[in-house]
């Protein structure tokens, strides 16, 4: 999640039932608007999320693939466990991000607010708001590829990141999930995020977003997050 260490959802109620997936089907009769507001419904009508994740960073001649289980609770709850190819987790519970290494000397805290990383376009899924009002820009993107046929690929910049990413693109499906999302940066580097079996309103306790650090590891303060 991060570089190379780092997730959003008519105005009317389009998203729902059968209207709205046979709309989205039809995707080339959606404009930008209607597009996100099937995501916003899809988000802003649950509790608590999980999905498995895979995070793939490319920039500077590094490639890397990381793997894990992202875990979502309103209001602003959100876990990001990497499983592979080390442990390491991310995890806020509203207030404040912590990121730490199991076997470390260090963990990495920050005021949510203020956080400066590549997670933080994915902070919208936390509350009730709109994705119209998260992106800069917001259009189709039409001259992107889905990866799925049937899916609608939007554009944008993250507000509050223009002077570190250059383009936002979010690749969501016929029930208005978030399959993709890729980050590219000023610096010319990509960092893209794939969203598999997510299950809604899972039962997951308060406590799995709170962070302690283990005896004799320091904590440092910044606005960064990154290993």
């Amino acid at each position: 999640m991060s570089r190379p260490l780092v997730g959003i959802f008519l105005l009317l109620a389009l998203a729902c039932g059968s209207l709205g997936e046979t709309l989205w089907a039809q995707s080339h009769g959606l404009d930008a608007r209607q597009a996100a507001a099937v995501i916003d419904a899809r988000y802003n009508g649950m509790k608590s999320l999980r999905a498995e994740f895979t995070e793939s960073y490319s920039g500077g001649g590094i490639r890397r693939v990381e793997n894990g289980i992202l875990w979502i609770k309103k209001p602003g709850k959100m876990r990001w466990e990497y499983t592979s190819p080390q442990k390491k987790t991310f995890v806020t519970d509203g207030s404040i991000a912590w990121f730490y290494v199991p076997g470390e000397r260090q963990a990495r805290r920050t005021p949510l607010k203020s956080l400066n990383d590549l997670r933080s376009p994915l902070r919208y899924l936390l509350g009730r708001t709109k994705l119209e009002k998260e992106l800069r820009g917001l259009s189709l993107a039409s001259d992107v590829r889905p990866e799925m046929a049937g899916d609608v690929v939007l554009r944008g910049v993250p507000v509050g990141m223009e002077d570190r990413v250059s383009m936002l693109l979010l690749e969501s499906d016929g029930r208005g999930f978030l399959r993709r999302i890729v980050m590219q940066e000023l610096d010319g580097s990509t960092t893209e995020f794939r969203m598999e079996n997510q299950t809604e309103n899972v039962a997951v306790s308060d406590g799995e977003f709170s962070f302690r650090p283990p005896a004799g590891v320091e904590v440092l303060q910044g606005n960064q997050l990154e290993p």
